[in-house]
């Protein structure tokens, strides 16, 4: 049973204060979800623009790749010379979810950080179900690495992240460039990712009432991208990373998660995991925080931590050979 005095209190705070109702994903259906992304889409949109008018050295455009993937471009104006490249995966369950969602985060990188960020806009479930938005992904970042002159990248410090979904398939992105092809990648930056359909570990069982993210949603963003199958035997790694049988030669990993979510144990399990397969990781952990704490209670001490350790992980792996 979820205590909410567990939380750091800042959180807490936080929460409290926050305008509107909570999602109650026991009760969605996917007839809802229209309606719940134009809510979220216009609530982002608006958060999207105020950011922009917060950050004016950083340039923001719109790309397509030929089969009309759309993908959003951050880079200091101010730096001309071809940049490391951070491709960012945005979260929402893989059911919600927009680039401009994650805006204000992918801003503040690539100020902070002095890096080039490219988001995609891959496909949501139910809709498109496994392994539409893997493919997207994949495909996005193959059109990056390809276009990396025309977008003043350069390709040789490529990293991959994202959060939530966009972690899993952030995760499940190096995998299928490890097996398949694609860049190399320098990093994956994996932000209390989405990793296992089966929601059974001891955290995702007791975490059923906490804010943003709990079972019930874990079960109903899993449904909707694979159906009847989820929690079955046979489902691919490249949809649910900790199905994954070898996590040998992927690159280098940083990881985090609240110690206040389902997805926690899923998240520890998966960091030890690539430690044992010779994976150099960073696995953070932080105390009294819920699934995005980061993005919903920017200001709190745990959260600024959190930014600033990202940032600092990022500028490492990908500014080593300027050192």
């Amino acid at each position: 049973m979820f205590d909410p005095n567990r939380l750091d209190p800042e959180l807490a705070a936080a929460l409290a204060a926050a305008p509107g109702p909570a999602i109650d994903f026991s009760g969605l259906s996917h007839a809802d979800l229209p309606a719940l992304r134009k809510t979220l889409g216009d609530l982002a949109a608006r958060r999207a623009a105020a950011a922009r008018a917060a950050a004016p050295r950083v340039a923001v455009q719109d790309g397509r790749t030929p089969d009309g993937l759309r993908l959003r471009i951050y880079r200091p104006a101010d730096r001309p010379e071809p940049l490391p490249c951070l491709y960012w995966i945005h979260g929402g369950g893989m059911i919600v979810g927009t680039p401009e969602g994650d805006e204000a985060m992918m801003l503040r990188i690539a100020d902070e950080a002095d890096l080039a960020v490219v988001s995609v806009d891959y496909r949501l479930a139910p809709e498109h179900p496994h392994p539409a938005p893997v493919t997207d992904c994949h495909a996005g970042l193959l059109w990056t690495a390809a276009h990396g002159a025309a977008l003043g990248i350069d390709t040789d410090r490529l990293a991959i992240g994202g959060s939530s979904a966009g972690g899993g398939l952030a995760a499940a992105t190096a995998l299928l460039v490890r097996d398949g092809g694609g860049p190399d990648l320098v990093l994956q930056a994996l932000l209390y990712p989405m990793l296992d359909d089966r929601c059974a570990s001891p955290s995702s069982l007791e975490f059923t009432g906490t804010p943003v993210w709990n079972l019930a949603a874990s079960r109903f963003g899993w449904s909707a991208l694979l159906g009847e199958s989820a929690g079955s035997d046979g489902v691919s790694c490249y949809a649910a990373p900790a199905r994954a049988a070898d996590l040998s030669g992927l690159p280098p990993a940083y990881l985090t998660v609240g110690e206040i979510e389902p997805f926690r144990d899923e998240c520890l399990a998966f960091g030890q995991r690539l430690v044992q397969a010779g994976v150099p990781t960073e696995l953070h952990l932080y105390r009294g925080a819920f699934h995005r704490f980061d993005v919903l209670a920017p200001d709190a001490a745990v959260s600024r931590r959190a930014q600033a350790e990202l940032v600092q992980a990022l500028s490492r792996a990908l500014q080593a050979e300027e050192a």
